[in-house]
């Protein structure tokens, strides 16, 4: 299928990521496809979050409303989630970078689909998430959160988009057992909208008339309102905000309290042997 390319941006640089770029291509009348390729994995880095804003400033206040679809070049990836280090490295990134970029994909003023054409992890997936609907390209990759995994919190912010969209019983297997979905079972669970390539996605703009969705000025707004919630938690700032250090030094002092009551309760058992 033939398309336009509209515009491209850069992905620069930064510390041990090589940068990549996002394009802009129009396969049908105003349906706008990013495709980006941010070697090796397509890292939510400060750089590539930055290049991925301007991307939707540009077909906000440069083009007609439509519809917009995120996909990735790299076929294994539609993205590895965060480079955690580097975020934790970075200040500001949660509240500065990557909570922005949810929430203008959460509130953006026109339908948006994620394509997802490869491994959506962690921060990927949440990405995704953050999206109106999503297509499995269904060829391989899967769809996960996986923080307990590797030992880490997952932060209201971050949590909250999936308690809003996926039933309860899907949350609790995503986060409790870090379950896999490819694209059967993410569409069995209602993770996703339909498994296809390109044509599902044009698909599924026609059957529900995407397209014009946006033209009234009220669909970012109605968005705001149904999403309040996790809203809330992208905005918050300063005190307000979630911040992983506490989380993990309160649970540290509760592993530290519980661990001296077991101690007390074993000396009593100890004495009663005594007796």
């Amino acid at each position: 299928m033939a398309s336009n390319e509209l515009f491209t941006i850069p992905v620069p640089t930064i510390k041990s990521h090589p940068g990549g770029s996002i394009v802009c291509t129009s396969p049908a009348p105003q349906v706008y496809v990013l495709t980006w390729s941010s070697p090796p994995d397509n890292r939510l880095t400060p750089a590539f979050n930055t290049a991925l804003m301007t991307a939707l400033d540009i077909i906000e206040f440069g083009h007609p409303p439509g519809v917009v679809i995120t996909t990735s070049a790299i076929s294994k990836f539609y993205s590895n989630g965060l480079d955690l280090q580097l975020a934790i490295s970075s200040p500001g990134f949660f509240e500065n970078s990557l909570y922005p970029l949810f929430r203008r994909f959460l509130t953006y003023p026109m339908p948006t689909i994620a394509m997802i054409n490869g491994h959506g992890f962690a921060g990927g997936f949440m990405l995704a998430m953050h999206h109106d609907y999503r297509v499995f390209t269904g060829a391989k990759g899967y769809v996960c959160v996986n923080e307990l995994e590797f030992g880490a919190p997952l932060l209201p912010p971050m949590s909250s988009i999936f308690r809003i969209k996926a039933a309860p019983h899907v949350y609790r297997d995503m986060v409790l057992e870090a379950r896999r979905y490819d694209a059967k079972a993410a569409l069995e669970a209602g993770l996703v909208d339909a498994v296809g390539e390109m044509d599902a996605a044009l698909k599924l703009i026609q059957e529900r008339g995407l397209v014009k969705k946006g033209s009234t000025g009220a669909y970012g707004i109605l968005k705001t309102e149904m999403y309040r919630e996790s809203v809330a938690l992208l905005d918050a700032k300063g005190k307000d905000a979630a911040n992983p250090a506490e989380m993990q030094a309160a649970e540290k002092r509760r592993k530290a309290e519980g661990a001296k009551r077991f101690k007390q309760w074993k000396e009593t058992q100890s004495d009663k042997a005594k007796l």
